[in-house]
């Protein structure tokens, strides 16, 4: 049932979609603030990210029961395609 592979997949995966983004900023710019408790803002940020995985989670295994898995890849594939696509035409 546990799979190590597929374990330090998704962790590799989250952990380089999340460097750099809006999210790891705001919660740099709640840290840099010296009255603030750094383990409430490091918390907080966990406990959201623990709940927006979950939520995908959950949305994932829904999906899985009602929408076939070829379909579930090629819409995840256009969806990366567009997001690639946008940035690039922001850029200009």
């Amino acid at each position: 049932m546990s799979d190590p592979r597929l374990f330090l997949t998704v962790f590799a995966t989250v952990f380089v979609a999340e460097l750099g983004d809006k999210t790891q900023l705001a919660t740099l710019l709640f840290a840099a603030d010296r009255d603030t408790n750094k383990w409430l803002v490091f918390a907080g940020a966990a406990l959201a990210l623990v709940a927006t995985s979950a939520l995908g989670v959950l949305a994932g295994g829904w999906l899985s029961r009602h929408v076939s898995e070829g379909v579930l890849h090629t819409v995840a594939g256009v969806g990366f395609i567009a997001i690639g696509v946008w940035t690039l035409w922001g850029r200009g």
